[in-house]
């Protein structure tokens, strides 16, 4: 869907297509593109068709590149969509600069692109192309480190629910939340190396205050980038520490099944053996039977209390151990002192 917008006190306003002021800049906002919008982009805009495939490929990294009669500036926006596994995750816009109008390009909706159509950014001016690039840039930022403040919210709550049980779908979450902080890093990453090129080359025309505007927005990146890596560093801890913690749970059924076994194998191995052609003794005693299972219970309850004692199942270690002993004789002291 394309649609129009112009400046008009202060303010950016849809306008149709046939009611556009020519003598005014235009702000040309393309987003859900179909096939009649690319139809449209290259016959009546004069946009090359691979540079707009290159902006609707999801895969592709931020660049800036100076064609015959316009400039192509491709940068990675942040996205946030409840009911997507991934919610986070990051996507390419399209910013075509010409002499009378500026072309955004993105496969789906963005909150970034709403601010600007929603009139949420202060001071916005279509008069000075340059300087909404750099506003999308600040813009972009900004989302980015809410969104990462907003994972970070969701990973100390999902741990929460992990430290009472460890399910299924928790550990998949915290997956999630991996996946996305990983795109938001490369994003991150890609949208650095165009500022310094936006920087370093005069691709753009910026004055001074544009320039001292860039180098703040390029701050805000790098502070990004570096609250992503810390997020996905702790993330990548947390998720290593439940997986030990699902390891150690495992060892511990499996040495309460081996117990469970073992104690089993008691009156089988009984029975087995008389069930061989082997002599009973007291065969002809009536009250044998009732002793021989007297017998075997108390075999198995000895072996149950051997096995399933709380020191040894536990796995508590003697210094554990001698400090509680430690504690007990001190307690014990300080009574006795104070019975005298």
């Amino acid at each position: 869907m394309i649609t129009f917008w112009q400046q008009e006190d202060r303010k950016v306003i849809n306008r149709n297509e046939k009611e556009l002021d020519t003598s005014l800049n235009t702000w040309v906002d393309v987003r859900s593109v179909t096939r009649e919008d690319i139809r449209i982009l290259e016959e009546e805009y004069h946009i090359e068709q691979e540079d707009i495939l290159d902006i609707l490929d999801q895969d592709e990294l931020s660049r800036v590149e100076k064609e015959d009669n316009y400039t192509l500036i491709i940068m990675r926006l942040p996205v946030f969509i409840a009911d997507n596994d991934i919610s986070y995750f990051t996507l390419p816009v399209g910013i075509i600069i010409m002499e009378k109008k500026i072309i955004t390009i993105c496969w789906t909706d963005s909150e970034v692109l709403n601010d600007f159509s929603s009139n949420r950014i202060r001071s916005l001016s279509l008069n000075d192309f340059p300087a909404m690039v750099i506003r999308l840039l600040s813009r972009s930022d900004t989302v980015f480190l809410r969104y990462l403040k907003e994972i970070n919210r969701r990973a100390s709550t999902i741990q929460g629910e992990l430290e009472r049980s460890v399910k299924n779908n928790e550990l998949l979450q915290l997956l999630n939340l991996q996946k996305s902080l990983e795109y938001f890093q490369t994003s991150l990453k890609g949208n650095q190396m165009l500022l310094e090129k936006l920087t370093r080359t005069k691709v753009l025309p910026l004055d001074e205050e544009d320039k001292d505007w860039l180098e703040d927005v390029n701050i805000d990146n790098r502070q990004a980038l570096e609250m992503a890596d810390t997020y996905s560093n702790i993330l990548s801890g947390m998720t290593d520490t439940f997986a030990s913690i699902i390891s150690n749970n495992l060892n511990i059924v499996m040495k309460r099944l081996t117990s469970i076994s073992l104690i089993m194998m008691v009156p089988t191995f009984i029975a087995s053996f008389f069930g061989m052609n082997v002599p009973l003794p007291f065969e002809n005693d009536g009250w044998m039977g009732v002793i021989i299972i007297g017998i075997i219970c108390l075999l198995t309850a000895t072996v149950t209390n051997f096995f399933l004692s709380d020191r040894r199942m536990s796995g508590e270690s003697s210094s554990n151990r001698q400090k509680k002993k430690r504690t007990r004789h001190r307690i014990n002291k300080t009574r006795k002192d104070q019975s005298k």
